[in-house]
């Protein structure tokens, strides 16, 4: 496969391989292809964690977020203790 990279995105691997990061453009790639997928992954299970909460919402299985963020403090508070006294 040929790729035709634009002048400024060959200029910085070019940068990155001169630096020791890659040792070629096809390292550099593979490395962009890899985060791609990596952030392809992370957006879909955050649209399936909306959608479960969605239907959570729709299911009236909801909490109060007074009740989340006092629970969150007394857990912060919990843990700062712990470490007090550890």
């Amino acid at each position: 496969m040929n790729i035709q990279l634009n002048p400024e995105t060959e200029e910085l691997i070019q940068a990155y391989i001169a630096t020791g990061r890659f040792e070629n453009i096809e390292d550099a790639v593979n490395e962009a292809f890899n985060l791609l997928l990596g952030r392809e992954r992370r957006l879909e299970e955050l649209r399936e964690k909306i959608a479960v909460g969605t239907e959570q919402i729709h299911n009236g299985q909801v909490t109060d977020g007074e009740v989340v963020f006092a629970r969150l403090q007394a857990k912060i508070k919990q843990i700062e203790e712990e470490l007090d006294n550890g």
